[in-house]
């Protein structure tokens, strides 16, 4: 018989989910729900936007109460959000939300795949996102998770007619789900998907409606509902100790950087799906009525679902290991069926009930977390067998590369057989950085280079270890990714993924430097040795619009993780200019890399290497501004204090005790960093503080906040409400309202121009009510909508000034945007140009 290779790490569907770094340890109580879901050949895909848009009690209820094969697409991977929990924006706020997706999968039991969309922010209708994210392109990537994914029922989690009333891409993800409902089982749309899928036809559609598509809920309390699915997802599991409820809160939770943590709850809970589209179920309680869930659907597979029934009614939970001789009756019946998405999905699954039940635990562990081509490292791998089922590890290797040894080791009732390996990294191997990072993205559409990618929701690993085991004389390929792992003394273990790295990886220093004359700087640039003995060239990718002195460094690093600064002089241009830098290092074999070295790092998450070049700015900005010293009072966190500091300012991060009437005196501006007062509780008790310290004739800026979970009453010392009001369109026309005010001409003359270039947004949670204190100095609105005129508001108050802006500074400034740094700068020095 041949041997056919699981692998248990990578793959659809399947129970004990690896995800590519944490390995999972199934229980008794694990093991008896994946034969129930062995048993049940339905599946469901749920669709919507973002992270954190996606329902988890109804994911949860399907994945484990159901049994059925349970995934979530997002469109997008959440890069235009904000971020709660640190300073990453855009690409690497994407990676963060990405696993936070990855995490709360592995609570719910669900798998996670994403469309190429790249999430440009909010968005206030679906064409205007389908105008940046290209359409035609999302729309095929759905079809094609649908053919990969063959889901029997499809749930949308926004409404199609929904236009206007929330989120464009909400409305855009509920579209394209219900066009590619029939689109999938076209031969003749995107014909070049079926070189690897089969067109697929969904058996039913739905939309899972709730109380907010009512407006109210008293409003759904009163509605209709006689053409509404209605589901009991409170359901509570015996076997888990807790209710689907609990169970989704704890998923939902994982969703940290965006602050959604969540109350567990208990009881009934109904949950509402709306028929769409295709074949209506019979019974109303149960949405896959009328589809064939058993192993009959299959040619062959009745008896099948006759062994696996009576393999489920004599599982003892004691003895699992007991189990065994007839699952692999199971995997051999299965292997003989016609090939099929079922037959895949379902030897997987039993591969992974089998070394469940055997207590069989394998780990490939490299001495490092990187490498790159041709380097060395060691392997140290493990295998155990925790029950009295004969097992042989018969050989071991690199799937696709090389058999490391033929032990034929009889792996003894819990000894662990441990066994070591110099291996070279294959000198063609790939970099492992974020597939969909790889090359430079539109702004609405990430490009990716390996088609069968799309979809994933990380790069598929490049070392996969090999096992071939005899269990009970049957002879098995099992398959798991090559990670690291190390002991953190508070943590305890932790894993990541194993990176195929470049030799070298450099970085200029500072993300945006300014010029704000024709003086030369000095620019410092790391480089980062991947490899031991590494010798090259450093230089910056500059236009002859700069001068570069010297043109080129050359360097020698002795030990792989060594850094060396360098120092280039950089001469700007005498006019405004801005330019996008990155460094380039040449290697003394001719090669050329441009690759950076990031890290993120949260205890809620495997840590992440990035590797894609660091392109930074740098912006020759003749500029002007009054004061020195900036107090600076960090929210959900923004690079707004370093954007300054390259201006000039000196800027002092305050903690709690540092704010004090006696300490603000020092300070020219007390700036309020992003959503401040939906963060620092503390601030309820600091207001007064800084209401006297503005009367007393300082000058205080606040940066957008949410009118939801403000920690303080009154955010002005006078009247002002905020609202959910933006401007979306970063390139909206900006008509200056008050063209004599001071923040509009000094020290810099602001004019119409000063908002061209502008990333992602005007501006978000503009205040719909302001008292008359505050004059209004911007007027924009995004098309066919009334302007706006609450974007930046000034207010005299007493000595000083207290000034509220939902402009997006946070995400300008490191932007290098220079428009923005110059209005800043005006707002900070107001009060100030004539001393």
């Amino acid at each position: 018989m041949k041997i056919r290779l699981i692998l248990f790490f990578y793959a659809f569907l399947t129970p004990f989910v690896f995800f590519a770094q944490i390995p999972v340890k199934p229980s008794a109580t694990d093991i008896h729900s994946a034969l129930k879901k062995l048993n049940f050949l339905g599946s469901v895909l749920y669709v919507a936007a973002h992270p954190d848009d996606e329902n988890t009690r109804l994911i949860s209820y399907f994945s484990n109460e159901i049994h059925a094969n349970t995934a979530y697409l997002s469109m997008t991977r959440g890069d235009g959000g904000q971020n709660l929990i640190g300073k990453e924006l855009r690409d690497h706020l994407g990676i963060i939300r990405t696993q936070e997706l990855l995490a709360a999968r592995r609570i719910d039991g669900a798998q996670q795949y994403f469309t190429r969309a790249n999430d440009f922010g909010f968005s206030k209708n679906p064409e205007e996102t389908f105008e940046i994210w290209n359409k035609q392109a999302i729309l095929s990537d759905v079809v094609w998770m649908f053919r990969k994914f063959q889901p029997d029922v499809i749930i949308n989690r926004f409404n199609a007619a929904s236009a206007g009333k929330t989120h464009g891409h909400h409305t855009a993800s509920a579209i394209l789900a219900s066009e590619a409902f029939a689109l999938a089982a076209d031969k003749n749309a995107f014909p070049e998907q079926l070189k690897f899928v089969k067109p697929w036809h969904a058996k039913r559609q739905f939309f899972n409606t709730s109380w907010f598509f009512y407006g109210s809920i008293e409003k759904f309390e009163q509605a209709d509902k006689t053409n509404l699915y209605a589901l009991d997802a409170g359901v509570f599991y015996p076997l888990k100790g807790k209710s689907n409820s609990e169970l989704a809160a704890e998923a939902r939770t994982e969703h940290k950087s965006q602050g959604f943590g969540s109350t567990e709850e208990r009881g009934s809970s109904i949950e509402y799906l709306e028929y769409l589209q295709g074949e209506k179920p019979i019974n109303k309680a149960d949405i896959f009525s009328g589809i064939n869930t058993t192993w009959s659907r299959l040619e062959g597979g009745k008896p099948i679902g006759l062994l696996v029934t009576a393999i489920e009614k004599a599982y003892n939970f004691e003895h699992p290991e007991m189990s065994i001789s007839k699952l692999i009756e199971v995997y051999k019946l299965i292997d003989n069926l016609p090939e099929s998405y079922w037959k895949s999905t379902k030897l997987i699954e039993t591969s992974n009930l089998i070394q469940a039940c055997a207590g069989l635990y394998f780990e490939a562990i490299a001495s490092d977390f990187y490498a790159a081509p041709n380097a060395k490292i060691t392997l140290n791998i493990e295998a155990i067998n925790r029950s009295n089922t004969e097992i042989i590890l018969k050989s071991i290797g690199i799937k696709g590369q090389q058999v490391f040894q033929n032990p034929n080791q009889n792996l003894s009732f819990n000894k662990v057989f441990k066994f070591k390996e110099n291996y070279t990294i294959p000198a063609q191997a790939e970099v492992s950085n974020a597939y969909w990072l790889n090359k430079k993205s539109d702004i609405g559409l990430f490009e990716v280079s390996h088609n069968e990618f799309i979809g994933l929701p990380e790069t598929p690993p490049t070392l996969v270890a090999q096992f071939i085991v005899s269990i009970q004389g049957f002879n098995l390929a099992l398959a798991l990714p090559v990670v690291y792992k190390k002991t953190d003394p508070v943590r305890g273990e932790i894993y990541r993924r194993f990176d195929v790295a470049p030799p070298v990886f450099s970085q200029v220093l500072e993300n945006v430097t300014i010029f704000s004359d024709d003086k030369p700087k000095n620019i410092k640039v790391l480089v980062k040795a991947g490899v031991d003995d590494l010798s090259g060239d450093l230089t910056l990718n500059l236009d002859a619009h700069w001068q570069l002195i010297p043109s080129s460094i050359p360097f020698n690093i002795k030990n792989k993780n060594d850094v060396q600064e360098f120092v280039f002089q950089v001469i700007p241009p005498k006019n405004e200019l801005v330019a996008e830098v990155h460094s380039a290092v040449t290697l003394s074999n001719g090669l050329t890399y441009q690759n950076g070295y990031q890290e993120i790092d949260y205890n809620h998450l495997p840590p992440q290497l990035i590797t894609s070049p660091i392109v930074v700015k740098f912006v020759r900005l003749p500029i002007s501004r009054k004061g020195q010293n900036i107090a600076y009072i960090m929210g959900a966190g923004d690079e707004v204090p370093t954007s300054l500091i390259q201006v000039g300012y000196s800027v002092a991060v305050l903690n709690e005790e540092a704010i004090n009437a006696e300490n603000l005196k020092k300070f020219d501006a007390v700036i309020l960093g992003v959503r401040a007062y939906n963060t620092e509780d503390y601030l309820k008790f600091k207001q007064p503080i800084l209401f006297d310290y503005v009367a007393n004739g300082g000058t205080i800026i606040v940066q957008y906040n949410t009118n939801s979970r403000l920690k303080v009453t009154q955010i002005a010392p006078y009247q002002l409400h905020l609202s959910q009001n933006r401007v979306t369109l970063e390139s909206a026309k900006v008509n200056l309202l008050n063209t004599n005010h001071e923040v509009l001409n000094a020290p810099n003359k602001i004019t119409e121009a000063d908002f061209d270039g502008w990333v992602q947004e005007r501006g978000l949670y503009f205040p719909d009510v302001w008292d008359a204190h505050f004059e209004t100095i911007l007027g924009m609105n995004d098309p066919g909508e009334p302007e706006i005129k609450s974007s930046l508001l000034v207010a005299k108050y007493q000595k000083g000034y207290f000034i509220y802006t939902g402009l997006s500074f946070f995400r300008e400034l490191p932007a290098g945007v220079p428009g923005a740094f110059k209005l800043f700068v005006n707002l900070i020095s107001i009060g100030k140009n004539n001393k």
